[in-house]
């Protein structure tokens, strides 16, 4: 696909009026009726226009017959009819110079028959020999909260810079929901489905290209044009992080992708060196991958893998250093002016002044907190800061963190110029419901002020590690 061509992708993402081949009068279960209805509860402002011979009216939209029988070309067509009936809705489409197509429809190359086979086979002549543009089949489509284009995941959505590209509808629905409930809004989704036309190089070319995104989350189970995905890859990661979460690396997980979207998983050795070449940043589950994309898109670059940890108690100081040191990250010993500075207000007794600091008065005193914090932020050893905050457990008093004291350390790290890659770590595992609900909600409203804020400190430490691998590499910066 030339550039020019990937360009005019982005009409998948703003259109202004969407036509929906496949809809029912009564039925409101997954299909063309629940998309229409999430576009109209997301607050679609273009036009709508159900197709269904048989209806007048749907969800209080005025129905058509047919594509014929709109008033205009519809910048977008849905398609979500019974598989065998695919291909001339797709005929119809061309017939009427519509161009742009989602095919929802599951029953194609995914269901390993030769019936499904072939059926793709036609979808993908039909658009090649009559100039269309196809998502699909067996996916969710184009997502994009500026356009209220939200017919899944999160919805309304927040819109943001970043971009995302998805072989699993599933997984693209759960990834939305999850990263814009911490604050990172989208800018594009692409969830492909079995990609019989449009593949994930064609959408990577296409953000690639797109001032509206930074960063760019890859769902793949496997690929098509393996050596145009590596060169784009190549290209792009120096300006914009690619975040790669590859599944069907095992030989189960292998063997279900063929049932999944009826292509090849691809053999990790190969991957591996991909990863490896073009500097895409590989993560291995929707956790790491939430959390990779917290860090590169809240964070300022970081210039070294030097950690400095406040908070945790001395034995979660060693359990600490010693995950930082796993992660390939430093803990440096603070320099004798830092040094300087926290001493005079740490306790000889119970506490640990240095690297990590064991200090409780951290947690009680938000000016203990900020002196601690300066310190590092001037220490040249100091290239990252790990803070954890706890919140009150069962049968121990520790105060709440009120929402002025949170306002006051949220205004403290972005108030300061020279702050470095500062995350929270806010540990609320375990079976207190109160907990769970107290670390959840005080987790996404630090993420939510831009502050990337995490359920453990292992986490914390998977996302700095990759994200100081990749500003290392490519020696610029990256986030915000």
């Amino acid at each position: 696909m030339s550039l020019k061509n990937a360009r005019e992708l982005g009409s998948f993402f703003n259109p202004e009026s969407i036509a929906v081949i496949g809809v029912s009068r009564e039925s409101m279960s997954f299909g063309g009726s629940s998309f229409l209805h999430h576009w109209l509860k997301a607050g679609y402002s273009g036009r709508l226009y159900p197709i269904n011979p048989k209806a007048t009216e749907v969800l209080g939209l005025k129905a058509y017959p047919s594509l014929r029988a709109l008033p205009e070309v519809p910048d977008l067509v849905m398609v979500a009819v019974r598989a065998d009936l695919v291909p001339a809705a797709l005929t119809e489409c061309a017939d009427v110079g519509a161009r742009f197509i989602h095919v929802l429809t599951a029953g194609f190359s995914e269901i390993g028959t030769p019936e499904g086979r072939e059926l793709e086979a036609r979808l993908a002549a039909i658009a090649k020999e009559r100039n269309l543009r196809i998502i699909g089949p067996n996916c969710m489509g184009p997502y994009s909260p500026a356009s209220h284009l939200t017919a899944w995941g999160g919805i309304p959505g927040l819109d943001g810079r970043l971009g995302i590209i998805s072989q699993s509808g599933g997984v693209t629905q759960r990834f939305t929901e999850y990263i814009s409930s911490l604050g990172v809004g989208v800018s594009k989704a692409a969830s492909i489905g079995n990609a019989a036309v449009l593949d994930s190089p064609d959408f990577l070319e296409f953000m690639a290209g797109d001032s509206d995104v930074d960063l760019i989350a890859v769902y793949l189970e496997s690929i098509r044009d393996g050596r145009r995905f590596f060169d784009l890859a190549r290209r792009v990661t120096p300006r914009k992080p690619i975040i790669l979460l590859k599944g069907g690396e095992s030989r189960r997980g292998a063997a279900t992708v063929s049932s999944h979207t009826g292509r090849m998983a691809g053999d990790p050795v190969i991957w591996k060196s991909v990863f490896e070449q073009t500097g895409i940043v590989p993560v291995t589950n929707l956790q790491e991958w939430v959390d990779a994309c917290l860090a590169f898109s809240l964070l300022p670059k970081t210039r070294g893998k030097g950690v400095f940890i406040v908070g945790g108690g001395g034995g979660n100081s060693v359990i600490f250093s010693d995950a930082c040191i796993r992660a390939g990250l430093e803990v440096p010993t603070l320099t004798d002016r830092s040094m300087g500075r926290i001493r005079p207000f740490v306790p000889v007794a119970g506490s640990i002044a240095g690297n990590p600091l064991d200090f409780w008065g951290t947690y009680l005193v938000n000016d203990f907190l900020f002196e601690a914090l300066n310190a590092a932020y001037e220490d040249d050893s100091i290239h990252m800061v790990v803070v954890d905050r706890l919140i009150p457990r069962i049968a121990f008093h520790s105060p709440d963190l009120t929402s002025d004291s949170f306002a006051e350390i949220v205004e403290f790290i972005q108030s300061r110029r020279q702050a470095k890659p500062t995350v929270f770590t806010i540990d609320y595992d375990g079976g207190d419901s109160d907990l769970i609900r107290q670390g959840s909600d005080l987790r996404a409203r630090f993420c939510r002020a831009g502050i990337p804020a995490y359920p453990s400190f292992e986490r914390a430490i998977g996302a700095l590690a990759r994200f100081y691998r990749y500003c290392r590499r490519f020696g610029h910066a990256a986030g915000r």
